[in-house]
């Protein structure tokens, strides 16, 4: 269990805010900065990377010099505003140098538990990706209220791996890793060096706060494992400051402690689709649309499509029929049934001229769907 990123492709490495601001002394310029060089190593190797900073507050702080988190949402908030731009600035600033474009997404959990804007936030991070730009992801503080005051970056570290299909997490703390009781107050504790992520002893050796500059303890880095072995992914909780951890990791060595996903990557995503015991709608597909998604792992084009039933919206789990109405694929649609029907028989270039705008090119994107009887 050692090597859990080996032949990874795509990675989501979440950062906190005690290393990003130097356990809040401002923004650490030479530890992003390493950082940097070693995702753009990673890229270079064929692996994906996307960062969930922390930081924007605590460098807010800094810049407007608070020595102590304030209560107050407006205040937060504030410093939230204040600190996100010295942050952004500098991961722009390091990635640009490793000669790799960066862009800064802001989210909120609201937005990957909304049907269409988890699918909206699922395009624009694949397209940055696919474009070789590294997204650099933060929570945004500056507008929601109940993330700041119950949220942490790894839970949304751990929805962001799960949106993006990523093969693991990477999170990057101030201790070397998870340990069987607080090292701070036990001194028997020990290094959990390897387990699986659905371990339920697991929650009861992280219970505890965070720090005076972030929020979320190792309770939350457990229970973000745990979220992200869901989809299959494996899980990484590392010293940040270990030389040269992320492309260590990589390489298969054992740093820090390794939370394995139980279920394979792929099995845990059909798992989640085949549990809805009630969909919205379907369609009726030709032999042809049946062929190419059965036997060439193609997408479902409108062109393939006969007939929409049901009323169901962007972002919806739908059934493929065949004629006889047996289903024999399911999966989240693009569009909403009303759209789905001015579409259908028709091709994917035909899609402007009808909507007067284009979401996908897929009616139902093959990384979205699972075939019945076929293994994943």
């Amino acid at each position: 269990m050692s090597g859990l990123l080996v032949g990874a492709k795509r990675i989501v490495v979440k950062v906190g805010s005690s290393l990003v601001t130097d356990e809040g002394r401002g923004v650490d310029a030479r530890a992003i900065g390493d950082w940097c060089r070693q995702l753009a190593e990673l890229r270079r190797a064929g692996v994906e990377s996307v960062v969930v900073s922390s930081g924007a507050i605590a460098e807010g702080m800094k810049r407007l010099g608070w020595s102590a988190r304030p209560r107050e949402l407006h205040a937060l908030q504030a410093a939230a505003a204040v600190g996100q731009m010295g942050l952004a600035q500098m991961y722009e600033t390091h990635l640009r140098a490793q000669g790799l474009a960066s862009a800064q997404v802001l989210l909120t959990h609201a937005d990957l538990s909304h049907r269409e804007r988890y699918l909206n936030a699922r395009s624009t991070l694949t397209t940055l990706l696919a474009h070789g730009v590294l997204p650099v992801i933060n929570e945004n503080d500056t507008v929601v209220n109940d993330e700041i005051k119950f949220g942490d970056n790894d839970t949304l570290g751990a929805l962001v791996t799960n949106l993006l299909d990523a093969d693991a997490l990477v999170i990057l703390t101030d201790q070397q890793g998870l340990y069987s009781a607080n090292p701070r107050t036990d001194p028997g504790a020990t290094l959990v060096r390897q387990a699986a992520a659905d371990d339920p002893s697991l929650p009861n050796m992280a219970g505890g706060a965070g720090s005076s500059i972030g929020r979320g303890g190792m309770l939350t880095k457990v229970l973000a494992a745990q979220r992200a072995a869901r989809s299959g992914a494996h899980t990484v909780i590392a010293y940040g400051r270990e030389p040269d951890v992320l492309l260590r990791l990589h390489r298969g060595e054992a740093i820090g402690s390794a939370l394995r996903a139980t279920s394979a990557k792929w099995a845990a995503r059909k798992q989640w689709m085949a549990d809805h015991l009630q969909l919205a709608g379907r369609v009726t597909v030709d032999d042809g649309a049946r062929r190419a998604l059965c036997e060439q792992g193609k997408s479902l084009l409108p062109v393939g499509v006969r007939e929409v039933q049901g009323d169901f919206h962007r972002g919806d789990v739908i059934a493929v029929v065949d004629a006889s109405g047996h289903e024999w694929a399911r999966g989240l649609s693009n569009y909403a049934s009303a759209e789905a029907r001015l579409m259908a028989g028709r091709t994917s270039v035909d899609i402007e001229g009808l909507l007067g705008y284009v979401a996908e090119a897929e009616l139902i994107h093959r990384d979205n769907m699972v075939l019945s009887g076929v293994s994943p």
